[in-house]
């Protein structure tokens, strides 16, 4: 029963997860999305679109890192994309955080999770890649519906989001096209703001 023991443990902190409130809104603009929820959303979104990945890839594989990414976030908190101070400390306090999350497993669960946390953030294989494209373009898809609401509270500038984004193609060419391409839109529409207003 130890293990058992362990396991339910760890399934109790990880509904923690349903409190992290993240600075992206619902698509409706009502509220912000928990890590939950945004972990669920991004996860049924590789099951919809991992036809557009650059690259084969392991579905189920996939979805379990997506489903699993955020954990950490229940120690290390959930650091704002544009938050530049916050992103200074962010790999220090996200790497404790998965110490102890997921060591909560056993051993061996404990290991695979955790490599699959390991594996998201070195963004070297294809699942890796392809998830890292999902987690970052789900908040401008977001964001977008929601007329800008994040990016207008927070003055969110262009070339910020690009910046962020550097990496995203490398997952999918087709869906930074597209993501691309909404960020242009809302650049022209006043709801990010230009690299010359204010930068």
């Amino acid at each position: 029963m130890d293990r058992l023991e362990e396991q339910i443990s760890f399934l109790l902190e990880i509904d923690k997860q349903k409190e992290i409130i993240r600075q992206t809104y619902l698509a409706d603009g009502s509220r912000k999305e928990t890590d939950a929820e945004h972990a669920w959303h991004i996860a049924v979104m590789c099951m919809v679109l991992s036809e557009y990945a650059n690259e084969p890839i392991d579905v189920p594989k996939t979805v379990m890192m997506l489903l699993l990414h955020d954990v950490i976030e229940i120690d290390a908190g959930d650091t704002y994309a544009y938050d530049e101070a916050g992103n200074a400390t962010k790999r220090d306090r996200e790497v404790r955080a998965a110490e102890r999350i997921y060591g909560l497993l056993p051993e061996d669960q404990r290991e695979y999770f955790r490599g699959l946390w390991d594996e998201f953030e070195a963004m070297e294989t294809p699942e890796a890649k392809f998830a890292n494209t999902l987690d970052k373009i789900q908040p401008v898809l977001l964001t977008d519906r929601a007329k800008g609401k994040s990016w207008l509270e927070h003055g969110v500038r262009s070339d910020q989001i690009l910046k962020r984004n550097e990496r995203t193609h490398e997952g999918s060419e087709v869906l930074w096209d597209y993501v691309r391409d909404i960020i242009k839109k809302n650049t022209e529409g006043g709801f990010i703001r230009g690299e010359d207003n204010g930068a």
